[in-house]
């Protein structure tokens, strides 16, 4: 296997700032029962702040992206395999960040599940970081992430 250049291991490592940006959400709860966590995780915020102005200057910002993504890089046979795999292993990660956002959103309400709900909220929170910091890590040797099931979706679809 040939060593990947640099520039590609960058480009496949930046995909990460999708995820990132959602995961961030879900810091809320761990950031008010440890306020002095605050300063780390607005540090952490900062890589993915170009992605969130993008975002929220364009209508529709998230579903350009998306598009943008998965059609200019993820479909187009003359990027690089390895950043293709990271940039639709990330759009996975982050599909599956939305839809948690979404159902904890749902039970939102729920005062009797507020302690399970932050829980949860947390977990995914942790979890993310996990993954992502990971994820940077294998992408930096110029390996490809394996996540279970994630990556198998992956190359089905590459």
């Amino acid at each position: 296997m040939q060593a990947l250049p640099p520039w590609q291991r960058l480009l496949a490592i930046a995909a990460y700032l999708l995820p990132w940006r959602d995961g961030l959400a879900f810091s809320g709860g761990l950031l008010r029962a440890f306020p002095a966590l605050i300063p780390v995780v607005n540090g952490l915020a900062l890589p993915a702040a170009p992605l969130v102005a993008v975002e929220t200057l364009l209508p529709f910002g998230n579903l350009v992206i998306f598009l943008g993504l998965f059609l200019g890089v993820v479909r187009n046979q003359r990027v690089p395999y390895a950043i293709r795999f990271n940039v639709l292993q990330a759009i996975l990660l982050d599909i599956v960040l939305v839809l948690a956002n979404l159902l904890l959103g749902l039970f939102s309400n729920l005062q009797a599940a507020s302690f399970a709900l932050r829980t949860l909220s947390d977990t995914v929170f942790l979890g993310t970081v996990l993954v992502i910091g990971y994820c940077l890590v294998q992408g930096l040797r110029g390996q490809d992430p394996e996540l279970p099931t994630v990556s198998e979706a992956v190359r089905m679809q590459l």
